[in-house]
């Protein structure tokens, strides 16, 4: 541990904690927007916060409010509750309850909640996640349960529809952790006309070929399982007129769209890729130069792999707004059967899981692939070929010849940069590897793959899209590019340089840099909210942190507005200690990492309009699920001078 910690944390943390002083949108916030006068612009300000008094254990994930009881209800994955919340002061959220769902499910947890006219509506997952999960009705004022129905395995979010008649929810179905039951993905719908007694109808993916949507571009790759299994429903849109929705299905890169009223999936639009090659959509690629280099690169693409979505209407048309963050497929990690050992016969057992990240520098190292054994090898990964080489027609650029990757496999290159492994290898046209011998000659009795294309996670990016699925707009490489500006600064004073932090991790400090290789600053959360004519996205960053803000109207010419981090301690001592460190020394009581560090992993947020504040002003409230943090933000309207 750094000597730092003993000569210089008290004054730094003391800084710190100095510096820190100073009806739901979950259906479609864009819907209700006030008759006010429109604002030119808008900007963020710090409010308050609730602090749970965890670190690291997702105690503050989602917030949602009822501005009748003027509650904010925040989901608490760490004690499987719905922490509740006095509102009516928004200076002093204070903790009044948790609701429990144990009568529902014994040893269930808390995914997701919603609320609407006085309802709370909560998705619940079984213990164990592989079973059917549920749907519960509450009443806000007094927390009492109403009804409950089952619905598909692992609902990770549920939303009402406008009109309130019914609440969806995704049910994510992501097989165990040893990948020996995989649940098949569903989106519920929910009749709640009688909240007492909610009926659920199931829209399902089993009328879709596995083939086909292979060839249209969707992500079809978990071993062993058809369309239904591999389908990850993540997050859901509603139209304004409630009769269509919109769900993430982030590890396919792909969204689903289901017709309300017949609770069937009609179509499953495929997202595309990301040229990275191209200006504009450039990336920052190695953690390890701790440096910011932005760059194009030839032969690597991104996968959108959106995570929240939104839907709005502008122009009398349907708009969906995505946060591209990104997402592996990784189960069976912490498991010593899939992994192997090191050896002759180093293959791990390909049933006990599945992973598909990979380093470049890993992939396409000359001594092939049975170096990594034991350690980081997926046993599926081997089974195509004992190693990977890269197309020199291709990444010629930074040195690949036939048989050897060159500089391309450098850490200052393209060797830190996290891939899929499962994509972008040269097939024949029924879709097998083609095979290459040691010196990169196309051979029938070769052991090597070939890489013409190289797939990132995520986009990095927020993406605006029409009700098929089109792309209208995507921001490209505009959020690194602010990050490394001299005009993003960070705290909630906006006093520290983010470019001496640029893409940071959440529990980290002096964390220059050390997403680049992986998602970067990871756009995750989003809410959108209207003010007179317009119509605001407010986005949280899950790495690096903070929300930025983005007048949105005109859907092919976003703006941004403003950029708030409420995180406040980043740095000031040796490289390689992070938050966790702080606890463990003693030097830092979990209980006020929020008071001190600020927040930490913004995940969910809610916009609450004026006419539903209990100041009177629009809010925004932010679930921090690292922090175990609740933050509010007053959101000031901006008007140019007459």
């Amino acid at each position: 541990m750094t000597s730092w910690y003993s000569l210089g944390a008290g004054v730094l943390l003391a800084a710190a904690l100095t510096a820190c002083g100073g009806d739901s949108s979950d259906d479609n916030p864009a819907a209700g927007g006030e008759q006010v006068k429109t604002p030119d612009g808008l900007r963020l300000s710090f409010l308050s916060r609730y602090e749970s008094g965890s670190f690291d254990a997702s105690a503050a994930e989602i917030p949602a409010f009822d501005s009748a009881s003027q509650r904010l209800f925040v989901v608490n994955a760490e004690q499987g509750v719905l922490d509740v919340l006095d509102f009516s002061d928004p200076q002093h959220p204070e903790k009044i309850g948790s609701l429990s769902v144990g009568e529902v499910a014994p040893g269930a947890e808390v995914n997701s909640v919603a609320v609407k006219n006085g309802l709370v509506a909560i998705a619940i997952e079984a213990d164990p996640k592989t079973d059917n999960g549920f749907a519960a009705l509450y009443r806000a004022e007094d927390l009492s349960l109403l009804g409950s129905v089952e619905v598909g395995a692992q609902p990770d979010m549920i939303i009402f529809t406008p009109d309130g008649s019914k609440v969806l929810t995704a049910n994510e179905g992501e097989p165990s952790d040893d990948y020996q039951i995989d649940p098949p993905g569903s989106i519920s719908i929910i009749d709640i006309s009688n909240p007492q007694d909610p009926q659920a109808d199931t829209a399902d993916f089993t009328a879709f070929d596995a083939d086909t949507l292979r060839s249209m571009g969707v992500r079809i790759y978990g071993p062993g399982a058809d369309v239904a299994m591999d389908l990850e429903p993540e997050y859901i849109a509603v139209s304004a007129d409630g009769k269509t929705a919109w769900v993430t299905l982030q590890e396919n890169n792909a969204l689903a769209k289901v017709s309300i009223d017949t609770a069937t999936v009609t179509d499953i639009l495929p997202l595309g890729e990301i040229d990275r090659s191209a200006e504009g959509f450039g990336l920052d690629v190695s953690d390890d130069d701790q440096e910011i280099h932005i760059k194009t690169w030839d032969g690597v693409v991104g996968l959108y792999l959106p995570d929240a979505i939104q839907a709005y209407s502008a122009g009398g048309s349907t708009y969906l707004v995505t946060a591209n963050e990104g997402d592996a497929r990784a189960w069976g990690e912490d498991n010593d059967a899939y992994w192997g050992t090191e050896g002759e016969d180093c293959m791990g057992d390909a049933s006990q899981g599945f992973v598909e990240e990979f380093r470049v520098k890993h992939l396409v190292h000359a001594s092939g692939f049975d170096r990594r054994c034991g350690d980081d090898l997926p046993p599926q990964l081997r089974e195509l070929g004992a190693g990977a080489l890269l197309d020199p027609a291709v990444f010629g650029y930074c040195g690949a010849s036939a048989g050897d990757p060159g500089d391309c496999r450098e850490d200052d290159v393209l060797g830190r940069l996290n891939i899929t492994w499962v994509m972008g290898y040269k097939t024949d046209e029924a879709g097998s590897p083609l095979m290459y011998n040691d010196a990169g000659e196309l051979d029938e009795a070769g052991t090597r793959i070939m890489y013409d294309t190289l797939y990132s996670y995520g986009g990095r990016s927020f993406s605006i899209r029409d009700e098929n699925g089109n792309l209208v707009f995507d921001s490209g490489d505009q959020i690194e590019q602010f990050l490394a500006s001299e005009e993003c600064r960070l705290g909630t004073n906006r006093s520290i340089a983010c470019q001496d932090y640029f893409n940071s991790g959440h529990d980290e400090i002096n964390a220059m840099d050390s997403r680049s290789d992986a998602k970067g600053p990871e756009p995750e959360g989003l809410t959108i909210g209207a003010i007179g004519d317009k119509t605001f996205l407010f986005m949280a960053l899950e790495r690096m942190g903070g929300i930025l803000v983005y007048d949105i109207t005109d859907p092919q010419q976003p703006q941004r507005l403003d950029y708030l981090n409420s995180r406040n301690f980043w740095g000031g001592g040796g490289d390689g200690a992070d938050i966790e460190d702080l606890i463990d020394d003693g030097l830092l009581a979990e209980s006020d990492v929020g008071a001190v560090v600020g927040d930490l992993g913004p995940e969910g947020l809610v916009f609450i309009p004026a006419s539903d504040s209990p100041s009177g002003m629009p809010l925004l409230v932010v679930g921090n699920e690292v922090s175990g943090t609740t933050s509010v933000y007053e959101v000031e309207t901006l008007f140019d001078e007459e």
